[in-house]
């Protein structure tokens, strides 16, 4: 359990899927509500970046608009990197965000991914091996991409230590409220999660 603030960016980029984003946003900032609430001195646990390659507006899938807090060039210290999912395709053509999320995951404490996300860590040389997982639709394709990842069905989320990842878009929600657990303990996540009133599926 972190006695500090802990900086948790989530990355944004063009076809994102808003849930993968959205989700984890929610705990994570929702943790930090409700650590204070119980220590209204602090620290709070988490502090939640938006980041994006440029900071400019980002279309998500479906069409809503996000305003990232930073772009790759100013952003803060990363102790926990969030990838989400979406769209990829065109992001990973994007040689200048894989390698941020390559030297951000190398200094980071924890790399999440949630769906898709897992073919930008993939790319980036950030998984190279072991147990991972995505959305069940894209999980062929992921082995078939990287054939060295033991690409895993029915789970919500594989965690090998400094590298966590999910299944697709609500597993987002599970895997983030498993990540407060182990950096912030169990009570805190079981708090945020009955926040949330999100049914939380713990394996």
């Amino acid at each position: 359990m972190s006695l500090r603030t802990l900086t948790v960016a989530i990355l944004a980029f063009d076809e994102v899927e808003a849930l993968d984003f959205a989700g984890p946003y929610e705990v994570f900032t929702t943790a930090s509500r409700m650590a204070l609430r119980e220590m209204p001195a602090g620290p709070a646990p988490f502090e939640v970046l938006s980041v994006a390659r440029e900071r400019q507006p980002v279309r998500a899938r479906a069409g809503l608009t996000l305003m990232p807090d930073h772009g790759m060039a100013d952003v803060p210290p990363v102790h926990v990197l969030i990838v989400p999912g979406g769209v990829v395709d065109g992001v990973m053509r994007c040689a200048a965000t894989l390698r941020w999320v390559a030297q951000t995951s190398k200094r980071a404490q924890l790399t999440a991914s949630v769906c898709t996300g897992v073919f930008l860590l993939a790319a980036g040389g950030v998984l190279t091996s072991g147990p991972v997982t995505t959305h069940w639709e894209d999980q062929i394709a992921l082995a078939h991409s990287f054939p060295t990842l033991d690409v895993k069905a029915g789970v919500r989320w594989v965690d090998q230590g400094g590298i966590v990842t999910s299944g697709g878009i609500s597993a987002g929600i599970d895997m983030s409220l498993h990540l407060v657990v182990r950096l912030a303990g169990e009570a805190l996540a079981l708090r945020t999660a009955r926040q949330m009133e999100f049914t939380w599926t713990r394996a």
